[in-house]
This record gives C-alpha cells, structure tokens and sequence, in this order.
C-alpha cells in the first residue's frame, strides 16, 4: 500500500492553500481530489477579501479576518514569485451600502459594536453620510443613504488564485490527484487508510478540507463537521469603464471591467438551478447603488453551495481520538486563503492548533 505523510482529502481552495503551504514546509504532501463537476465552493463566490461587518459578537472572527487580509500581500508576492501568476489582489478598501435610513443606522451600530468587541482593533472605520459619499463616490445613485467604509478589504480573481495554488503546490513537490473521491477514511493504529474506486493509501497525517463532503467524513476520525444549507447566487455583467476602484460587500468591479453582483441567501441546496426572482433582486439593489450600470448586459449567472457552518465561523479542529486527523473548512475561503496557506500549515505539521484558534473547533456547536 502506498504510504504517505499527509493526505488532504479536497483540493479546492482550503485544500490547495493548505497542501501549498505543508509542502514549502517540507513536508511530503498528498492531495486528493473529486471530480470536475462536483459543486465545489470555489467557483461559486465573488473575490472579496472582505473584513467589514464581519464577526458581529464575534471578535475572534472578526480579528482573525483583519489579520487574513494583512496577510494577503505577503501570500500574492509568494504565488507571483513562484508561480508568475499575478492574483491581481487590490486592497483599497470597501463600502458597505445602505438603501434606507434604517439600513444606514444598522451599519452604524454593527460597525461600533464589532469595535468595541475587538477592543479596538477594527475601529478604523469611517462612516460616510450621503453627501460625504457622493464626493467619494459620484457615481452612486439617489436611493443611497450612507456608507460605511473599511481600509481592509479587497478582491482577487478567484480563478486565478485557485490556479496559482495548485502550479505552485506541484512546485513545492506536493502531488495532486484528481477524480480520487474517497468513500473510506479509517484509523490504523498511528495511521490512516484512506480507500476509494482508485485503491487505497495510508497517512501518517489526515487533513478533511473537503467542504460540503466534510459532514461525511469527519465521524469516520472522531470529528463532527455540522453544516447548514446555503446556497448563493452570483451575476456578472459585459465589460465596461472603470467607474468603482473599491469594492462593496455585494458588488464589485474586476480588473478586466465587468461588474460582479452576489450576496443571495438561499436555504434550499438541493437544485443548483439559478433563481431568476433572486437575480432580479440582485440587480435592481445594484442599479439603485450604482445607476450606471443599467444598461449593462449580464453575461452569466450561476449558484454555488456554501461550506457554512450554522453561526457562520470557520471550522478548525483536530480529531482527539486520532490526533492526526485534523478538518479544515471555512465559506471564507478567499479572505481566509491567506492564514489557511501561512499560519494553519505550521500547527498541522507540529501536531497541534494554536489557543488562538480554540474559539474555531465544532464544540461551540454541540450547544442546545
């Protein structure tokens, strides 16, 4: 049987992050991976390094996303230099929109509680009434109340940086093996066997960042990966003018110039079929921020499942029966990239998480 240091079972964004930062570790790596139409998570989000408004009464969560985009230079120059494939990170910072005075008064209060629960640390904030927006922004239409604004976020093209993660693990002499589905995951002594169609490989080390499979898998190393249903819905438009060098929590302008518009909630996975009522709703929010883009055509849409777990944090965690077995999944996989690819694969390799992470693992779950 082949025998293998670490096996990662999914090889989308966690999964590659993680492999790509193990192997420039050193260590012998090994992903496995589905099949191509699978519906994987990484291709069904919007880019965003996002940080704004995230972590609402929690501050764990929210100072882990500040301290995911402060890593984000340090993670792009890496892949631009191994791989020469530019992520085209921008981080000038994002507005959060508000449609109604009530709208304005709930950003306000959000943005002043998450600073206060971070003792400061995410208090360099601004909030824009309409007038101050629109010298900022004089493209925004008259429904806009206000904004606020945060120095921290930015987007990538996803694409790519799914791209420059894997070119760059195989650099780093990790292996990566595609239409591997894994029916069986089970403990052997200090060891894992790992089974499916295509045979069967044995780990000292097994990481779960296989996303929605996770629930599956976890039991099978005494770990629990509860999920919740969400699906959402994603729009981009033909190219035009640049006319938003920042970027919202909903929309945002690519390097090439066409407009992506997402945020939909749907709690119904089961049919991965676009919901033409929720893209209408996507796109007349949008008009109303940004009139210019009315006559726009769309391009494409499409919906993707979300890995999410019920309170929205990510998930981190290793297995106490089986201290090689750790799982990994997180519906921030853009944002998060940074820390999954520069700080997570040091405390696999040692054989322990970090304190820092505990407020992560699924018991905060397990609560009735």
């Amino acid at each position: 049987m082949e025998e293998r240091e670490i096996v990662i079972i999914g090889g989308g964004l966690m999964g590659a992050a993680l492999a790509w930062g193990l192997a420039g570790l050193g260590h012998d790596v090994l992903v496995l991976d589905g099949v191509d139409l699978e519906p994987r998570a990484s291709r069904a989000n919007l880019g965003l390094v996002w940080v704004s408004d995230k972590g609402l009464d929690q501050p764990e969560y929210a100072l882990w996303s500040r301290d995911a985009a402060l890593q984000w230079p340090a993670l792009a120059a890496a892949l631009a230099h191994e791989t020469g494939i530019d992520v085209q990170l921008q981080q000038p910072g994002g507005f959060n929109f508000a449609l109604s005075e009530a709208e304005f008064d709930l950003l306000r209060a959000n943005m002043a509680t998450i600073a206060r629960q971070t003792a400061g640390g995410l208090d360099n904030y601004e909030v824009l009434d309409r007038q101050q927006l629109r010298h900022r922004l004089p493209a925004i239409g008259p429904d806009v109340a206000g904004a606020t604004f945060c120095p921290f976020d930015g987007h990538v093209n996803p694409l790519r940086l799914l791209r420059a993660l894997h070119v760059g693990l195989l650099k780093r002499g990790a292996h990566y093996r595609a239409h591997h589905p894994v029916a069986s995951l089970r403990p052997q002594g200090q060891d894992f066997v790992i089974e499916g169609p295509w045979g069967r490989v044995k780990a000292l080390n097994v990481v779960l960042a296989a996303g929605l499979d996770n629930a599956r898998l976890a039991p099978m190393v005494g770990l629990a990966a509860p999920l919740v249903h969400s699906k959402g819905q994603v729009l981009v438009t033909e190219k035009c003018r640049p006319f938003f060098p920042q970027v919202g929590g909903a929309i945002r302008q690519t390097s090439e110039g066409s407009v992506m518009i997402g945020e939909s909630q749907e709690s119904d996975p089961r049919f991965l079929v676009v919901n033409h009522q929720i893209s209408a709703d996507l796109a007349d929010r949008a008009v109303r921020i940004f009139p210019c883009i009315a006559p726009l055509n769309v391009v494409r849409i499409w919906t993707g499942l979300r890995v999410k777990t019920a309170d929205g944090m990510p998930l981190y965690e290793q297995s106490i029966p089986h201290p090689g077995a750790f799982v990994m999944l997180s519906h921030s996989g853009v944002t998060l990239a940074s820390l999954h690819a520069l700080q997570l694969p040091g405390q696999i390799a040692a054989g322990r998480l970090s304190a820092a992470i505990e407020p992560f693992n699924s018991r905060r779950l397990h609560v009735s």
